[in-house]
């Protein structure tokens, strides 16, 4: 099953995101390498900076996501405001399907 991480920044934490940035890149290179990862980006403001995250994975229940989700550096460092995780189909454009 796949998940979506939706990941909302706390106010005035660019910076925080910044400094974990590296952190965060290698967690999801790993993540790609096992078959886990299937996309990632930032959530983007109005002024195109960051303000959060979607991070689309493969686990086997919610709460194999939900602990793959706190074990994001980004989670760790307190960088997220929200994490919503929802059941996520991919339909279009899926290179999988």
């Amino acid at each position: 099953m796949l998940y979506a991480l939706m990941c909302k920044d706390k106010p005035a934490s660019l910076d925080k995101r910044m400094a974990e940035r590296p952190a965060h890149v290698e967690f999801l290179k790993d993540l790609e390498a096992q078959g886990i990862l299937k996309m990632a980006g930032p959530l983007l403001g109005e002024d195109e900076k960051p303000i959060g995250s979607l991070v689309v994975i493969a686990a086997d229940d919610m709460a194999a996501a939900e602990a793959l989700a706190a074990r994001d550096p980004y989670a760790i460092a307190g960088l997220f405001d929200t994490v919503e995780i929802r059941a996520f189909n991919w339909v279009f454009k899926n290179p999988e399907a």
